[in-house]
């Protein structure tokens, strides 16, 4: 019954008790309320005595308005809270050593016991790294495996936007309380995602976007998933977080490979010198992973001929044959191709309204695909 979780919450909103304090209580003392049923020489076995102290408070205002404000939430259709010791608990979770107390669900809570796949990378991704989320993901999806990712901006969108048209449906793993939609813009996305996968979080109803949650969420992410594949990453970022986390998880780490002047492959190509799989295709981490698809799908990366060949039509075929998918600057282009400014920037226009190439910062073109 509900009335149960009135325990659980009071545990969760206790100062100084997190996830491992929390799991080495209930694994001394048993449930929630055998833990507020302890004296303070028996509670300081296990925690320090100011949390202790803390434990023996009588239950304050505000949490018995939280408990109610969550109560008619799960009165709500697709609204869910899990607990520790509920059985559709993820096994996966339980298997990480601070697994979340609670687990607020919204949408289809089945997908958590399915098996899944992780898909991080920057929230400035460049325009080829949100096209390999999206692939990937897809092609994921369309093989069976659920899509983790974190409903930020860049990469996870399309993460989440690419698994969507797959079979395998999306996790949405949030960093604020689950009545709240962060960033905004995602909100028609987060919409989406109940309809066809569901959105979680560890954190209470009405609590707001603080930076410290997002790498404490990046484990659930992991911990979720049979492996983590990180798209795009700067050298020092939060992908780099749930990589070490699944790393320390026993998950399998990916990571796609890309220009060496890129500041966003940097994190990919430390990831790989520490150990990531390299991967090219979304196969390759099917097979790494020993996953048999529920049906066999085409790639969806275009080979080197299909690029050239769906572009024979086009005036500016031989500037593709003159770029590579390192960054180049304008007046190089022109040497190489022997075209003018105006025609050189006429013709890259065109190729980047067509998705063909992309513009950096600083004048600097590079190819896509």
């Amino acid at each position: 019954m509900f009335s149960d979780f009135f325990a659980w919450l009071r545990l969760e909103q206790t100062p100084g008790v997190g996830a491992i304090t929390a799991k080495a209580l209930l694994q001394t003392f048993g449930l929630p309320d055998k833990i507020f049923a302890c004296s303070y020489e028996q509670l300081t076995t296990v925690v320090s005595p100011k949390i202790a102290r803390a434990l023996l408070q009588p239950p304050s205002a505000d949490l018995l308005a939280l408990y109610e404000k969550t109560a008619v939430w799960s009165e709500q259709a697709h609204n869910y809270v899990i607990t520790l010791a509920d059985p559709h608990y993820p096994r996966m979770l339980l298997e990480i050593p601070d697994p979340p107390i609670l687990l607020y669900v919204k949408g289809q809570p089945e997908l958590l016991a399915a098996p899944s796949i992780g898909v991080v990378g920057s929230r400035h991704a460049t325009v080829q790294g949100i096209r390999n989320a999206s692939q990937f993901s897809e092609a994921l999806s369309h093989a069976g495996l659920t899509v983790s990712s974190g409903l930020a901006a860049g990469i996870d969108t399309a993460a989440h936007e690419g698994a969507l048209r797959g079979v395998g449906g999306t996790i949405a793993v949030i960093g604020t309380g689950i009545d709240i939609v962060y960033p905004a813009k995602n909100r028609n996305l987060a919409h989406a995602i109940v309809d066809k996968g569901c959105i979680v979080s560890e954190y209470s109803l009405g609590s707001p976007s603080v930076a410290s949650n997002f790498p404490r969420r990046n484990r659930i992410i992991s911990g979720l998933a049979l492996g983590v594949l990180v798209i795009e990453a700067a050298a020092q970022s939060g992908s780099l977080i749930t990589a070490r986390m699944a790393m320390e998880q026993g998950r399998e780490v990916f990571a796609i490979p890309g220009s060496i002047h890129s500041p966003l492959a940097r994190g990919c190509h430390y990831l790989i010198k520490q150990g990531a799989k390299l991967v090219e295709s979304a196969q390759d981490i099917l097979e790494e992973l020993r996953f048999t698809p529920v049906s066999l799908v085409a790639s969806t990366s275009p080979t080197p001929t299909d690029v050239e060949t769906s572009h024979d039509s086009l005036p500016t075929h031989t500037l593709l044959l003159a770029m590579t998918h390192d960054p180049q600057p304008l007046d190089l282009l022109a040497q190489h191709t022997g075209l003018d400014i105006g025609s050189l920037t006429s013709q890259l226009l065109e190729l980047e309204l067509a998705g063909r190439v992309e513009s950096l910062p600083g004048g600097l073109i590079r190819r896509l695909g």
